[in-house]
């Protein structure tokens, strides 16, 4: 940063103490806010000590198995509303510990510890998510956000860290790239190419907002962009952190090509709402493609300062930018006689607090639609301030205000409601979402991918040419629809993707066609699959530290009949998570695909003594025993798979089918009636439940 002060002053200024300035700090008595004056808290049985020693800041506290140790705080890391402290811990590793300072005000509630996950953390915690688990590990999990140019430096061989970074903070080259040419272009312009020679010697060019005003349409009376937005290096810049994505490479792309490192998420269940409301941490990113005003061509820094993150205007004021006062600015637009509640953002961007004390405002920018909290279970954003009342008195007052109800931009919900919920007895409602170009992308790819579950000739037609759309993100939804489809149907719709222009479309269609030997396919096409594998492989071996990527580089060699290579995988997998559930269920198949049935029932038996709440192990562990003819012995474990998760129906069906096989038929319809009235439209279960009441006793 040093090197742009003397051109970039005025940025400079705005930068310094902005999130971004002091999104990582070493601990010092001008960084750190928290009381270190040998302060005690005291959390489920477990009781934490804040102190300093030798001028260090140090934190006592238990483990995952309840031993007290000293740890160091080497930095901080955020400033408000919270600031966490990295705690140090052998091989280079660093954990976001998850008692936080909570750095409001003292009469906001302010100036205390907390606990951050009290649902996992205590004398008895939920060992998975565990401060000293992969959860909170900032190397893997946090550091790539809050540092520039950082690099993990995971070895492997001896499972450490050796994590390094240009600067410390989310600095210049974060987000305008590497500035050593643009010193040069300042030094000399005739000194670097003349491809770099327009953009002054940067890889990223943020142009979006140049020559463009935003002014009224005298027809509509709404705000148009004079010039179309025709490049979204702002905003895929900005959502390189903030979005809820998987990273697939380390290395750094122009931000025109997001998806050249980066796997961004859909709307999936536990991330978001149906209606595509946020509901877990996603990051902005993923709610504002869904708005109207993106589509419109809002960009990122229409609304924010992007050097001191700051508002363009206070409260109103930022979106009076563009809406007339008139208009919007007035009870008749708002219905409330008093600014409490007038509030744009009241009504268009509701909080949802995460991290405790940390309010997130939703950027899907929708109208308010009490009607389907009522219908789908959704929040909205009446009762958020109106606690007091119910959703029926906010849907009723609406449908009073405007005399029918308000549909908005978004017109997915009920299709992903359904879609999830196991009620749609036909794919024509997802189709017709993934179709339908006036909606999100965000949302047709989750369409598309929530395609998966009807693996018939009907819909492959419309998957096809998803799979062949221009958007990145809709190929990739896409490419989850044709997972159950024979390895024929598959090769023939997504070998063309092995050469897609975008690696993580082409890393995604190889992980499709695993189960297809290389000595099958056409020799016409070996080679682009070949390279496409390389690359697949490549993302696993770059993301090494990451069980899910060990996982996928086990599933690859146990594809390719490599059983030991796949073991040694699945074993590294759980070794950087001893609660990974998905590493045990699948190195247990390993061991029955190889014949040994007793270490997969040893594996399993050790996993659930550690995870006794995971469901997918005790269903494993069923299928293991009705394999060894030990039906009896099943039902145990099979019963209690479905009692975690009653909404799994093929827990269900496999139960149903073993309490039948067992002589217990009318046991077994009861269970299949209790996951009818869950999904109606469950045609696996309809169809077990016919053949069961036709077929003798």
């Amino acid at each position: 940063m040093e090197n742009c002060v003397g051109c970039h002053a005025e940025q400079a200024e705005r930068f310094t103490g902005s999130h971004h300035d002091l999104a990582m700090q070493e601990s010092t008595e001008s960084t750190v806010l928290g009381d270190f004056d040998d302060v005690v808290f005291e959390f489920g049985g477990v009781t934490t000590r804040f102190f300093r020693r030798d001028g260090d800041f140090m934190v006592n506290t238990a483990d995952d198995q309840g031993q007290y140790h000293d740890y160091l705080a080497r930095y901080t890391f955020g400033v408000f509303p919270l600031q966490q402290y990295l705690l140090a811990l052998p091989g280079g590793r660093y954990q976001a510990f998850s008692v936080a300072w909570d750095a409001r005000p003292k009469e906001e509630g302010g100036q205390r510890w907390f606990q951050l996950n009290p649902e996992f953390n205590g004398d008895e915690p939920d060992k998975a998510f565990h401060w000293t688990g992969r959860n909170f590990n900032w190397n893997l999990t946090c550091a790539e956000c809050h540092s520039t140019n950082l690099q993990r430096n995971y070895d492997p061989a001896s499972n450490s860290y050796d994590t390094q970074w240009d600067d410390i903070d989310v600095a210049c080259e974060s987000c305008h790239g590497p500035g050593s040419l643009h010193l040069k272009w300042a030094a000399d312009p005739q000194d670097i190419s003349p491809e770099l020679l327009g953009k002054k010697g940067l890889t990223l060019n943020f142009d979006e907002r140049r020559e463009a005003i935003w002014q009224h349409n005298p027809q509509t009376g709404q705000p148009e962009r004079s010039v179309a937005k025709t490049t979204e290096t702002e905003i895929q810049a900005c959502a390189a952190c903030h979005s809820r994505r998987a990273q697939i490479f380390d290395d750094n792309t122009p931000a025109q090509q997001l998806v050249e490192s980066f796997l961004l998420s859909n709307l999936d269940q536990g991330l978001y709402h149906a209606d595509g409301q946020i509901q877990d941490e996603v990051f902005v990113h993923g709610s504002f493609v869904q708005s109207k005003m993106y589509a419109a061509g809002v960009t990122c820094s229409d609304c924010h300062d992007p050097h001191s993150l700051e508002l363009r205007a206070p409260g109103n004021g930022v979106c009076l930018q563009c809406h007339a006062a008139d208009q919007y600015q007035t009870p008749k637009h708002h219905f409330h006689a008093t600014s409490a509640g007038s509030q744009c953002v009241d009504c268009h961007m509701p909080a949802t607090t995460y991290m405790g004390v940390d309010p997130r405002r939703d950027h899907s920018l929708r109208i308010p639609r009490p009607d389907q909290t009522l219908s789908l279970g959704v929040p909205n954003a009446c009762n958020s301030c109106h606690q007091d009342q119910s959703a029926q008195w906010a849907a009723d007052h609406v449908q009073q205000w405007y005399g029918h109800v308000p549909q908005g931009h978004q017109q997915f919900a009920q299709t992903l409601h359904d879609a999830r919920n196991g009620s749609q007895q036909s794919p024509d409602d997802l189709l017709a979402l993934l179709t339908n170009q006036s909606q999100p992308v965000i949302a047709r790819a989750t369409a598309a991918s929530l395609l998966q579950s009807w693996p018939q000739p009907e819909v492959i037609g419309d998957v096809v040419m998803a799979l062949r759309d221009p958007d990145p993100q809709l190929r990739l939804g896409a490419l989850n629809a044709v997972a159950q489809l024979s390895p024929i149907t598959r090769w023939q719709m997504v070998s063309p993707l092995l050469s897609d222009p975008v690696r993580t479309v082409r890393i995604e269609a190889a992980g499709q066609l695993l189960d297809i030997p290389p000595d099958q396919v056409p020799a016409d096409k070996r080679a682009s699959l070949e390279q496409a594998l390389d690359e697949y492989l490549a993302a696993q071996h770059a993301n090494a530290d990451n069980p899910s990527a060990q996982l996928n580089l086990a599933v690859y060699y146990q594809s390719r009949n490599q059983l030991a290579l796949a073991e040694q995988a699945y074993e590294r997998a759980l070794l950087l998570d001893p609660y990974f559930e998905a590493a045990y269920v699948n190195l247990a198949d390993l061991y029955r695909a190889s014949l040994r049935d007793p270490d997969g029932e040893r594996l399993l038996t050790e996993a659930l003594e550690r995870i006794p709440q995971a469901a997918a192990l005790h269903f494993s562990l069923g299928l293991l025993q009705v394999r060894q003819k030990q039906l009896q012995q099943a039902m145990v474990p099979l019963a209690r798979a479905l009692e975690l998760q009653p909404d799994n129906q093929r827990y269900r069906y496999v139960f149903a089918v073993a309490l039948n096989s067992a002589g217990q038929r009318e046991k077994a319809i009861a269970v299949i009636n209790q996951g009818l009235a869950l999904a109606p439209g469950n045609q696996q279960l309809t169809t077990l439940k016919a053949q069961l009441q036709s077929s003798p006793e």
